[in-house]
């Protein structure tokens, strides 16, 4: 709709980098609101921001290159892999990167995943919402065409969505779920306290989201053009089938303290 805004003469705000602005800082106070709840100490997300942070964009950014190798594969200078017009990035390989620093973090503090699974999922929900109503705006998630009653129509010039008529209101449906999702965890918190219970099922839903309504995309990628499935429905199925497992795992193991928080 409106990928940027015009603030000053020549000064031009753009909707994509704001919302990724508000997304880190909501991202960050809402893993320290929640730290006491969970158990976990907020310093370690601070003074490991910066690997944690470098991961994340070095995953999402190449992923996506990869993902849309057939339009990027033409690029020869190597600052247009940091700093490209369309601002592109690939969410599930932003969360890829994001579990490896953080795993790998966790095993040097000899701790563990599930003692911040929780809140960091929680926090992710939380800044999702934020992020799908961003990207109305910036128009980097679209629906395809369809003849519902509900279609959004992109008529800014320079709007990311190619279509001219309009399309499926995905951006919106997103919002709405990943609102429900979050709601429904966030007061599950309130009466299970048991590690990793929200975290797990909340990955759970947010890649069942993912796996159903991407057949409704209108963005294609090197997999989606030759096949009825596309790249983010296959990174939804393994986080499915990742995140159940270890779901399961906590109840073979609910007598280990370690899964247990206090009320």
């Amino acid at each position: 709709m409106f990928p940027f805004f015009e603030i000053f003469p020549e000064v031009f705000l753009y909707t994509f980098w704001l919302t990724l602005t508000v997304c880190f800082f909501l991202f960050l106070w809402n893993l320290k609101r929640l730290s006491k709840r969970f158990g976990y100490s907020f310093s370690f997300f601070t003074q490991n921001i910066i690997w944690i942070f470098i991961s994340t964009f070095l995953f999402s950014r190449a992923l996506y290159v990869l993902g849309k190798w057939n339009d990027m594969k033409f690029i020869k200078d190597p600052g247009q892999f940091f700093i490209m017009s369309e601002f592109n990035f690939s969410l599930f390989w932003a969360m890829f990167g994001f579990w490896l620093a953080l795993y790998i973090l966790t095993r040097l503090e000899k701790s563990s995943l599930l003692r911040y699974i929780d809140g960091v999922v929680l926090s992710f929900l939380f800044v999702m919402v934020v992020g799908y109503i961003g990207s109305i705006f910036w128009g980097q998630v679209y629906g395809r065409e369809t003849m519902i009653g509900i279609e959004l129509l992109y008529s800014h010039p320079h709007s990311l969505v190619a279509s001219q008529v309009p399309v499926f209101p995905l951006p919106i449906v997103y919002t709405l779920i990943s609102f429900i999702i979050f709601s429904a965890m966030y007061i599950l918190s309130l009466f299970i306290h048991i590690r990793g219970y929200i975290g797990y099922l909340g990955l759970v839903l947010f890649g069942a989201m993912i796996l159903i309504f991407e057949s409704f995309s209108g963005k294609q990628d090197i997999l989606s053009v030759s096949s009825v499935f596309n790249l983010p429905q296959v990174f939804a199925l393994m986080l499915i089938v990742w995140s159940w497992y270890n779901f399961s795992q906590i109840f073979k193991n609910e007598n280990d303290k370690e899964t247990h928080l206090e009320a």
